[in-house]
């Protein structure tokens, strides 16, 4: 059974947040979707992700094209995983439930802590997994670094 990590974002941009932990993912060899809500949101970070520095180049692309089950990292707002990935990342509130935490390795939830919805929307999937028994670590950048600060 996998684990659902949450991430409080309140200092550092969603993909500087999204492209370390898809390094860290790609690193330990696993292929990774990453689900958002909103087509243009993701296309946006798609390209920046394409900018992001040489040295810590990420291969992704964006869902709809020829190669995607060959993408080590997929973005798409489909809830399938084309790419038989391991690791299922969710951006701008997309949805995550119960039965996909216990069917992958992990899942993170990445939200921003500045926006009131954002914040309401993770709180509420957050009780969701809680109350359906799933294992959930809610992680916080508050004092500058990350640190865990809840565990169920």
């Amino acid at each position: 059974m996998g684990r659902a990590m949450f991430y409080h974002l309140t200092r550092r941009p969603l993909e500087e947040t999204l492209a370390m932990l898809l390094g860290k993912a790609l690193a330990g060899d696993m292929r990774v979707v990453v689900r958002g809500a909103d087509l243009g949101n993701l296309g946006r970070l798609d390209e920046r992700l394409w900018l992001g520095p040489e040295e810590g180049f990420l291969p992704h692309g964006l869902a709809g094209g020829e190669y995607d089950a060959a993408q080590p990292v997929l973005l798409t707002t489909d809830a399938g995983i084309p790419n038989g990935a391991r690791c299922l990342m969710s951006v701008d509130g997309a949805e995550v439930d119960a039965a996909e935490v216990a069917a992958l390795d992990r899942v993170c939830v990445l939200f921003d802590g500045n926006d009131e919805a954002a914040l309401s929307r993770a709180r509420g999937q957050w009780k969701a997994l809680k109350d359906a028994g799933v294992s959930a670590q809610y992680w916080s950048e508050e004092s500058g670094r990350w640190e865990m600060k809840a565990e169920t």
